[in-house]
């Protein structure tokens, strides 16, 4: 085959995956074009089949605000329209909370319901809490080596693994889409697009210019949640600047502050090699701590820990940045002026403070060389979201 064949059928190529059109992307195995971008996500795709109406009763020990159930109201009515939303909230707000009538409508109609999520450990987490308010229902996970099962009432999946369901899901709900990897990600959009077959739910509390202008639209509709769901407001970040061996030092002090105080603490850090760095050292300070990043194993029963109380803290990168939610927990970002950190990090990481509700404050500290405009902006935004929370009380 000539080059200028092979040009022409790399030009006629559509990736039926993810849409790939890019010549640069495709390439060509015995005289057939293939996509280079999608490649690594091969497996087995889930076939449709019929759909039976089924009960779905809602198992809650809690109240939900005033707020949380007139947003729960609001996107079941474009739902039944056959509108799209984008959920924007507030960090602790009870994202979760105000999609449970919609998932139970859609399942008791017999349709197909996904709920993703870009993070494996998040999908794990969230899983389990649904399977306890579906009770009677079959809930299922599917991520990276937990495939076995793709079908029921509820798939709770990564956004890696949407590509398994082509034209799949009814209404289709899509969390922390400012999240990485899913942000700015060609190919996990297009197999969130590619799995819709009826209406979606976008959820985020720093969504993109870029989103929002997209939720003004006539099929579109946005609903906003400025209030935490006990009415407390943000956590604001205190900001600390110094050298950074001085910085380090503030860091040993104010953890041994929190530890004596007996308030677990978050240490996250920009990097991988940053996390056991900073956990080195610390530890020799600051004892019965642990560390986690994505490419520590059994990470699980490291952040399980820290979750009931073994460690008095946790070194982390990004990977704990959604979540985790832990009773009373402070936050220290270490390096928060590093280039990893923008302003949505900054503002997901601050919003681990003050989620419970018999724990509604708490401490975010950034301790930075100096700061820079994400730590101004993230600060701005958090203000501004108490601000609206004050015009609402």
């Amino acid at each position: 085959m000539s080059k200028n064949d092979e040009l022409e059928k790399k030009q006629q190529f559509k990736c039926h995956i993810c849409g790939n059109t890019d010549p640069r992307s495709i390439g060509i195995i015995k005289g057939r074009p293939y996509c280079r971008k999608c490649i690594s996500f091969r497996g087995e795709e889930v076939k449709k089949d019929d759909s039976y109406p089924v009960k779905a009763p809602i198992f809650i020990d809690y109240e939900l605000s005033e707020d949380q159930k007139r947003l729960s109201k609001e996107i079941l009515k474009n739902y039944k329209e056959g509108r799209n939303t984008l959920v924007h909230a507030v960090c602790g707000s009870g994202k979760t909370e105000i999609v449970l009538e919609v998932i139970k409508y859609a399942i008791r109609c017999g349709e197909k319901v996904g709920f993703a999520i870009p993070r494996r450990d998040v999908v794990i987490e969230l899983c389990e809490r649904f399977k306890n308010i579906f009770k009677e229902n079959n809930v299922f996970s599917v991520y990276g080596g937990h495939t076995e099962t793709l079908k029921g009432d509820l798939v709770v999946l990564t956004s890696h693994q949407l590509y398994r369901y082509d034209n799949y899901f009814d209404l289709l709900i899509m969390d922390e889409i400012d999240a990485f990897p899913f942000k700015g990600s060609e190919v996990l959009e297009a197999f969130f697009n590619r799995a819709v077959k009826g209406n979606y739910v976008l959820m985020s509390a720093t969504p993109s210019k870029q989103v929002l202008n997209k939720f003004t639209t006539e099929n579109n509709r946005m609903v906003e949640l400025f209030s935490r769901f006990h009415h407390y407001p943000l956590p604001v970040p205190k900001v600390i600047i110094h050298k950074e061996f001085l910085l380090f030092v503030l860091l040993i002090e104010n953890l041994t502050r929190f530890i004596k105080e007996k308030k677990p603490t978050m240490v996250f850090t920009p990097t991988i090699e940053k996390c056991e760095e900073t956990y080195k050292y610390l530890s020799i300070f600051c004892k019965g701590g642990d560390y986690v990043h994505s490419q520590r194993k059994d990470r699980s029963k490291t952040i399980d820990k820290f979750r009931n109380g073994r460690s008095k803290y946790i070194v982390t990168t990004a990977v704990l940045e959604r979540g985790v939610t832990v009773k009373n927990v402070q936050v220290i970002i270490y390096n928060a002026n590093h280039a990893v950190y923008d302003r949505h990090a900054l503002i997901q990481i601050s919003g681990r403070v003050g989620r419970k509700k018999d724990a509604p404050t708490g401490e975010v500290l950034y301790l930075a060389t100096g700061i820079n405009e994400e730590i101004k902006s993230s600060i701005s935004e958090i203000k501004r979201a108490n601000e609206n929370l004050q015009n609402l009380l």
